[in-house]
């Protein structure tokens, strides 16, 4: 029997011996309590109920060398529960300063109630690491808690000034893909996060949790694809062999009930065997070499009572088949995967590029009747693109010319007149004029295009602003800027007129998606040179349409004057004194038999007298000069 001398060194012993170090989930497992307002299984935390979560936990532990993980996840699999117990982890095992943020005050609100409250209110040893519990301590707020060797700050991505100024060791985002693209001042929210771990570069921790949203707008996806992308195997209960669970490989039986097929040996896999497999199971990376961690999973993985089983989840496939909104929230949520249009599809951009044709550039190709202009404003620049225009909504890309110099001076409007009156040269020899053009007023120049307009030094040209309604029309009607001394509208002064931005792109996209059906370039509507640039076919599918606002958004890192221009230009098509899209077949006939008899040098010249053409436009229809 131990002696009291005995018991009284084992304690001093206990008391001197070092911390044992411990994971995330062990430490989960050891101190979570689950609280009934934000679990369905309350009580204590078992990471063996749901393995899939424990790699991801413990590469933010304090001795793990993984700098920063990103988790593509479906909705109520737990992503959020990773969260949560790394805040909790870090308060007690590895003090210093967290920030927690969301994309908006009101998902902020809701994640302090339902995850970091409960935290605190259920785990006693979370609870004694706050200074205070007063409210009404100013180290106790709702959005800023002071712990014994950090702080932790609650924000949310609404505002830049709540991003700024804060340095913090461990950055967790919640919902990134629910993020704005940008703040009104230029900023990347995301961007802007990354910067405050810099002042810890060897300890920092980035964990980055989101279901994905629009192909082509999802941040989360993106920091996936440049992570090892990881995903979690499993092994066949029949055969050992270990696969990833694929949506495709759940299959409907005859019987209406539901299994999985195993890739290698095709035996059916019940969901009964889910409990064992998910034990079993391992994470493995695609890319092994990239540095970030990046791990997806879908809906299949549900541990047995903590979401939809199989057959549930094949039930809701069946019923959104014919529903697009809750097909796309389907993929989303369930599958983890990013939704794209059906339309936007087609829209590769190797694809697109691929189509081009050999015509060169400033030259009109067979088919060509009409020819119109875009122009883009950007202030040390103008960038325009030629289009011509024949039967059947066909176009050319004609020319696409880059102006550089301040829009504010002389100069660049000079080389704009110079092209504009330039004639484009037809295959046949005919000298075809740029008949309308309109110019983006709606950038920091709006003055000098306004000013520009008024004299009237090329054919057509209009002022116009992209215009704010989804459903506007092509082109609205003019509206009279300039008021004479009486106040009255000036009719001779300048017009702006808007454009329906919205509806011209889901025009071009619909028509860059029907073209990659057909094999034959007679029978496709969009025609490319060649001798465009890749940056033109990169800029010209610049944009995605976003669902949830009904509006296209940039993707991040492109340049879309390509696609602005050629909008432009086919609003130009609409100047009401133009008018191509009411042309009938019968004119269209009339004006490609006019153009298809090849013309001599004499015929040449009686063209160019009658059209007044000044300079050459080839001089600055030059991408190299970008």
């Amino acid at each position: 029997m131990d002696s009291a001398e005995s018991h009284i060194f084992k304690a001093l012993a206990k008391s001197f011996e070092p911390k044992k170090p411990l994971t995330v989930s062990e430490w989960a497992d050891v101190n979570r309590f689950l609280s009934s307002k934000s679990s369905a299984e309350p009580g204590r935390w078992r990471t063996s109920r749901n393995p899939l979560l424990k790699e991801p936990m413990d590469c933010l532990s304090a001795r793990s060398p993984v700098k920063s993980i990103a988790l593509m996840f479906p909705i109520q699999i737990g992503k959020s529960e990773v969260a949560t117990n790394v805040v909790g982890y870090t308060q007690e095992e590895n003090p210093g300063p967290i920030m927690v943020c969301l994309p908006g005050e009101v998902s902020l609100h809701k994640w302090i109630n339902q995850k970091y409250n409960p935290l605190v209110e259920e785990c006693q040893t979370v609870a004694a690491t706050l200074t205070s519990v007063n409210s009404r301590d100013a180290s106790n707020t709702r959005f800023f808690k002071d712990f014994l060797g950090g702080q932790i700050y609650f924000e949310h991505a609404g505002s830049p000034s709540r991003l700024k100024s804060t340095s913090v060791k461990m950055l967790i985002v919640d919902e990134v893909d629910e993020f704005a693209n940008n703040f009104i001042g230029g900023d990347d929210p995301m961007d802007m996060l990354l910067g405050r771990t810099s002042a810890f570069p060897s300890t920092y921790k980035h964990l980055f949790i989101s279901t994905p949203q629009i192909k082509g707008l999802s941040r989360i996806e993106q920091l996936y694809l440049a992570s090892d992308r990881r995903r979690y195997h499993v092994p066949c209960p029949h055969c050992g062999h270990y696969q990833p669970l694929e949506w495709s490989g759940l299959k409907k039986m005859e019987t209406g009930d539901v299994y999985y097929l195993c890739v290698e040996c095709a035996a059916i896999i019940d969901e009964r065997h889910k409990t064992a497999m998910f034990a079993a199971g391992k994470w493995i990376p695609e890319s092994p070499e990239k540095k970030e961690r990046g791990y997806t999973c879908n809906a299949l993985y549900y541990p047995v009572g903590l979401g939809p089983s199989w057959q549930t989840l094949m039930e809701m496939w069946d019923q959104v088949q014919n529903d697009t909104a809750r097909l796309k929230t389907f993929i989303n949520d369930r599958l983890a995967e990013t939704w794209e249009d059906r339309s936007m599809q087609g829209l590769k951009i190797n694809l697109i590029a691929d189509r081009a044709e050999d015509y060169p550039l400033r030259v009109a190709p067979k088919g060509v009747c009409m020819i119109t202009a875009g122009v883009d404003t950007q202030d040390d620049r103008l960038e325009v693109q030629v289009i011509g225009w024949g039967s059947n909504n066909k176009f050319y890309v004609i020319d696409y010319a880059v102006i550089y110099g301040d829009p504010a001076g002389d100069s660049v409007w000079a080389e704009l007149t110079d092209l504009l009156n330039s004639p484009i040269e037809h295959c046949n020899g005919h000298l075809l004029p740029i008949q309308a053009t309109a110019i983006d007023a709606g950038g920091h120049r709006t003055e000098a295009v306004k000013d520009y307009v008024r004299k009237k030094q090329a054919r057509r040209v209009m002022a116009i602003f992209g215009a704010v309604p989804r459903n506007a029309p092509v082109l609205s009607r003019p509206k009279a800027q300039d008021v004479d001394f009486k106040g009255r509208a000036e009719k001779k002064g300048v017009y702006i007129q808007h454009v329906g931005t919205i509806g011209i792109k889901n025009k071009l996209f619909g028509m860059l998606s029907a073209d990659a059906e057909k094999n034959d370039s007679d029978d496709r509507q969009c025609h490319f040179s060649q001798q465009l640039p890749p940056e033109y076919f990169i800029g010209l599918v610049s944009e995605t349409f976003d669902t949830r606002t009904g509006r296209f958004v940039k993707r991040k890192g492109a340049r879309n004057e390509p696609l602005d221009t050629w909008v432009y230009a086919y609003a130009a098509t609409h100047h009401q004194e133009l008018r191509m899209h009411l042309y009938s077949n019968a004119k269209w006939k009339e004006l490609e038999e006019k153009y298809s008899t090849p013309l001599d040098a004499s015929g040449k010249a009686e063209q160019a007298a009658k059209i007044g053409a000044i300079g050459n436009g080839a001089k600055i229809s030059s991408w190299g000069r970008r």
